[in-house]
């Protein structure tokens, strides 16, 4: 089946046409000493990056000190060995998820917002972009205000000024572009695993290996099952996962961006979960049921050397992940609006510099069961629609399909009802296959008609923006 991205041969005008409305973004790729980011259009074979640059953009987002937190929350609830079984468990689901969807982002060079224009349509489309483009920029605002938290509980410092130094310091990161995400990616996770390993060494010195393995979980603790657990690890890194494309489109083809998004989950992620899961088992986390496996008490406790570099890692950490999220965001709403990257990442770090101030990180609980819900179907239905029926590639872009919107709905509310009246299962899980099956039956019930009104051609969409 012929692919509608592929272009005419180089001798026919139309293609000449398309090459001339695509090269002022080009040449002004350097401008001011930023590259350009593509955001209307799929990035060039020529601008494509290496598995090892892709890579660091992702394996330096999960493995950061909410992960430890998250770990650590699972391990204080289900005991060592459950909690171990259910951060595997969740990094695997996550890894064929956003593994599936880096694949498509690898092969065509196209960002989120112009991928789900294929399954949804052009105005469908923007209804799932902006979602996901909103509801990172959620997760940039936690993040932001859990940079002033976490040096408030460790060294008594200012919250609420410290949240807004560091969103301003992570405004700027993301506004340099995917090469920033690299750089940071790069810094990030290394220093996370030296100061990972420093703390479990300081955690377990005191009762060694045998007390943490022997651990059995806690009465007072709000994880109390693996599906609930799993659906944790999913719906940490569910919404980026599903927007990967945004990241991975810079990936010389699909099975680089599936390698790269190995190096995240389930490496990355796991890494990070098992170390704040070790903390809690060790006895060495403050307040694990309100903190989980947040290790910088224990390292700002043992001498100025090691706080000196704890609040560096603090930034430098949480800093990647709010990069990663306002990038995201402002890739999705610049497609969505026809603006520019760097202007969107000024307005949207704003505006969730003001939710982190308001003190968004109390209602965090409520974040990760929206997540859980919501989320996953919309990935689920892209990955039926894209690459295992690969209806897309035979279809004329129209302005909205229903079948995926009905299918997103099944899928949310399989979750819900699991949420509410089954806890022990995963929401995440239950709302991806649910989502999947209703996509297929729909699809075989309704299929799609042609439209009369549907006259331009996938490329000519994205050329125009």
């Amino acid at each position: 089946m012929t692919s509608r991205t592929e272009t005419t041969p180089p001798s026919a005008p139309s293609s000449r046409s398309l090459r001339s409305r695509r090269r002022p973004d080009v040449e002004q790729e350097h401008h001011g000493g930023l590259e350009e980011e593509f955001e209307n259009v799929p990035v060039p074979q020529s601008h494509r990056r290496s598995v090892f640059s892709v890579s660091a953009v992702w394996f330096g987002f999960p493995m950061v000190l909410t992960s430890a937190i998250f770990g650590g929350t699972i391990v204080y609830g289900l005991g060592f060995w459950k909690g171990i079984l259910s951060i595997v468990i969740g990094n695997l689901v996550l890894f064929a998820y956003v593994g599936s969807l880096s694949y498509l982002a690898g092969k065509t060079g196209k960002n989120f917002a112009l991928s789900a224009a294929e399954t949804f349509g052009r105005n469908g489309a923007k209804i799932v972009a902006g979602f996901l483009s909103t509801v990172v920029i959620g997760w940039f605002a936690f993040q932001t205000g859990l940079t002033g938290a976490t040096l408030e509980t460790s060294l008594g410092w200012n919250a609420t000024l410290l949240a807004l130094i560091a969103g301003l310091l992570y405004i700027g990161v993301t506004f340099i572009g995917i090469r920033a995400l690299t750089v940071i990616g790069l810094i990030a996770a290394p220093l996370f695993i030296a100061l990972g390993i420093v703390a479990v060494v300081i955690a377990t010195r005191t009762d060694g290996v045998g007390s943490i393995t022997s651990f059995q979980g806690a009465s007072d603790a709000t994880v109390l099952s693996i599906g609930a657990a799993v659906t944790i690890v999913i719906a940490g890194f569910v919404d980026s996962g599903t927007m990967t494309a945004d990241f991975t489109r810079w990936s010389r083809n699909g099975k680089e961006a599936v390698v790269a998004t190995f190096s995240a989950f389930p490496i990355a992620n796991m890494i990070a979960m098992i170390v704040g899961g070790i903390v809690v088992a060790a006895g060495a986390a403050i307040d694990p049921a309100k903190n989980g496996g947040d290790f910088l008490p224990i390292l700002t406790e043992h001498g100025a050397v090691l706080t000196v570099l704890a609040v560096i890692f603090v930034f430098v950490n949480l800093g990647s992940v709010c990069a990663h999220c306002l990038y995201n965001g402002a890739v999705g709403w610049s497609q969505l609006t026809g603006s520019k990257m760097r202007l969107l990442t000024i307005l949207l770090g704003a505006v969730g510099l003001v939710i982190a101030l308001a003190g968004v990180w109390s209602h965090f609980s409520t974040w990760l069961n929206l997540l859980g819900i919501f989320v996953p179907s919309i990935g689920a239905v892209l990955i039926v629609d894209q690459l295992i029926t690969r209806r897309a590639a035979a279809r004329e872009i129209t302005g909205f399909r229903m079948q995926p919107f009905a299918a997103w709905v099944i899928g949310a509310a399989c979750a819900y009802a699991v949420h509410h009246w089954a806890p022990q299962l995963s929401e995440a899980i239950v709302g991806m296959v649910c989502a999947a099956v209703a996509y297929l039956i729909i699809e075989a019930v309704l299929p799609d008609r042609i439209s009369k009104t549907t006259t331009r051609s996938t490329t000519e969409i994205e050329v125009a923006g």
